[in-house]
């Protein structure tokens, strides 16, 4: 019988690697004063994370971040964590990453060595994030949508395409010296 490739121990441990980036970068914030959404590093984590690991093992390390979050251990935003920050204004946003992680990671494995369709990928998976978190936004904070995507989405654009830019550029490169050197199967 064959490894579960999957499941092995060296997987799950390059995963708990990836979930403790992301931990570490997800904390690290700017609030801006038009907005309760601060600039977040999180969605670039994420970016580099569905490179190195592809849209499965990518979107568990997410899953699990978000899991050390709720439970208490200040790894959103501005060091917080804990369900109310899921029921608080930037709850769309934790949520949506999900579905930003899964699409922008298949996009990623299904046309790979493909820069413009990475792109396409990130972007759309990128408006997932936004559409759920700006629906969510709207709901808690009693907005129209228009509002909300004016203070959740609009100030957010220009470091999110940076971001998009960074990750196209430096997520192939990584995944291919990890490779290299052994670290991904």
């Amino acid at each position: 019988m064959g490894e579960n490739k999957g499941l092995s121990t060296h997987n799950l441990a390059i995963m708990g690697v990836i979930t403790a980036i992301i931990c570490i970068l997800g904390p690290l914030s700017i609030t801006i004063p038009i907005s309760p959404v601060p600039i977040s590093f999180t969605n670039l984590a994420i970016y580099i994370s569905v490179f190195v690991l592809g849209w499965k093992k990518g979107t568990i390390s997410y899953l699990v971040y978000l899991l050390v979050g709720m439970i208490g251990v200040p790894v959103f935003s501005g060091f917080s964590a804990g369900l109310t920050k899921l029921a608080g204004p930037t709850g769309g946003y934790l949520i949506g990453f999900v579905f930003m992680a899964v699409i922008s990671g298949w996009f990623i494995e299904r046309f790979a060595g493909k820069l413009y369709m990475y792109v396409i990928g990130l972007v759309l998976g990128t408006i997932m994030a936004y559409l759920f978190g700006t629906v969510w936004l709207a709901k808690v904070q009693g907005y129209t949508f228009l509002v909300a995507l004016a203070g959740g989405v609009l100030p957010f654009l220009p470091g999110d395409i940076v971001k998009i830019m960074v990750a196209v550029l430096m997520g192939p490169v990584l995944r291919k010296r990890l490779k290299q050197a052994g670290v991904l199967n």
